[in-house]
């Protein structure tokens, strides 16, 4: 991707990530009816952040896929999820900071069902505002680095969400 966010050309992820090229990813924020946050403890066998506390599901959006496209696959993959709609909530530029990332962030508003798939997911929960707070205060060591962006950026439980 170039600096406004249209392809260039396509290579594979590892050597994206290696030269440091703006590419698009996506997250999605699962909320259950109390407007808690759903997190996941990444699998000890993910090749980046291990075993951290993470966003209810993210990554890299394919070529040639739309980002919500890549937002319900992650859903279906990562949580067993496949909800009517999802909810477009922000889309976040492409910094060193992003790892160089255009992240479109979407929600699931009032999940109910979810099946974590092992062999990406270890465990999750859902959580609430102040428990997040302190995840993200306390114990940012455990968290993936996308959580705490998107938690600095005042993403999650924002004014756009509904109760």
């Amino acid at each position: 991707m170039d600096d406004r966010n249209r392809p260039l050309l396509v290579l594979p992820l590892p050597e994206v990530h290696r030269q440091f090229l703006n590419h698009r990813a996506v997250a999605v924020l699962v909320y259950d009816p109390d407007n808690r946050l759903f997190l996941q403890k990444r699998g000890l066998r993910r090749t980046l952040y291990p075993g951290r506390w993470d966003v209810s599901t993210s990554g890299h959006v394919h070529a040639g896929e739309s980002a919500e496209g890549a937002a319900m696959r992650r859903l279906w993959t990562d949580l067993r999820l496949r909800p009517e709609r999802i909810r477009h909530v922000r889309d976040i530029p492409a910094t060193p900071e992003t790892g160089h990332e255009f992240i479109t962030v979407f929600a699931v508003p009032r999940a109910t069902q979810l099946e974590p798939n092992p062999e990406r997911v270890v465990s999750g929960f859902f959580h609430a505002r102040e428990e997040v707070s302190c995840l993200v205060r306390e114990f940012r060591e455990l968290l993936a680095p996308g959580l705490v962006l998107l938690w600095e950026r005042n993403i999650p439980f924002s004014s756009w969400e509904q109760p």
